[in-house]
């Protein structure tokens, strides 16, 4: 536990942020202050500014916090812009040559998941998705990456309370069939698109983790059944297998 007395005021934000964004679960200003040892006034100022700022939002009306919009984006563009997006960018690239097909970086928004950086394939016929689109959870393999990546709890809260629109006739659109699925993504660490976004197009997706084993974004790539099956992306499930790793370690290993 820090010294009180020796956090500089510029810092103790940004030390909340940091307390709340490695717990697991939502936490009241009590609780993040049992890290700081902050004046309990302090903290609870410091939340109730960050919660007025967009930073930070109540779970389900309670006194509890966790991070909002602001946040988020805030972390994907930290992610994006990093001094490792050259490395990282290499790595989509060699793995889109590699398998052929576009390779996607997505991370998980309020909205839905959303692509922060992909390689096209350099074949004419192509699903356009470009950087900054969102996508939803229930029916596309980086969506359903993330959702298995939640704690069973989360997970059945948070799928009872999406919109399960139907987006093909594959679609999951009962809460049911959609937890059985990701409960089997959970077990074996990997997700399938099989046609339930677009009609005609497949895709695969293995999540990035960060040191503490938790959902950072996932890598997928996605292809027109004219030119992959389900059988020929999970040939190709080690090669992105493989550059999740190696993207972790140019995020992560570096900084140790």
């Amino acid at each position: 536990m820090p010294d009180s007395e020796r956090i500089p005021t510029n810092l103790r934000t940004l030390l909340i942020l940091e307390v709340l964004g490695k717990s697991d679960a939502p936490m009241t200003a009590t609780e993040i202050n049992e890290h700081l040892a902050l004046p309990k006034q302090t903290v609870h100022r410091l939340c109730a500014t960050l919660e007025a700022e967009g930073f930070l939002t109540r779970h389900e009306n309670s006194r509890k916090y966790h991070v909002a919009r602001r946040l988020r984006e805030l972390g994907s563009g930290l992610l994006y812009n990093s001094r490792d997006h050259i490395a990282r960018r290499q790595i989509l690239l060699d793995v889109a040559a590699k398998v052929g097909e576009t390779v996607n970086l997505v991370v998980a928004e309020d909205s839905g998941m959303r692509y922060v950086d992909r390689v096209e394939t350099d074949w004419p016929f192509r699903i356009q998705l470009p950087i900054g689109t969102n996508v939803p959870f229930h029916c596309t393999a980086s969506g359903k990456c993330f959702l298995a990546s939640l704690s069973p709890k989360i997970r059945a809260n948070f799928v009872s309370a999406l919109d399960l629109t139907p987006m093909t006739h594959r679609t999951h659109t009962t809460p049911d069939t959609l937890l059985k699925e990701l409960r089997d993504i959970r077990k074996r660490g990997y997700a399938l698109d099989e046609q339930e976004f677009f009609e005609g197009m497949v895709a695969i997706a293995v999540p990035i983790c960060d040191p503490a084993d938790r959902f950072l974004a996932a890598l997928a790539f996605h292809g027109p059944t004219q030119r992959i099956s389900i059988e020929g992306a999970l040939e190709r499930l080690e090669l992105l297998t493989d550059a999740a790793n190696r993207i972790q370690n140019v995020l992560f290993a570096a900084h140790d």
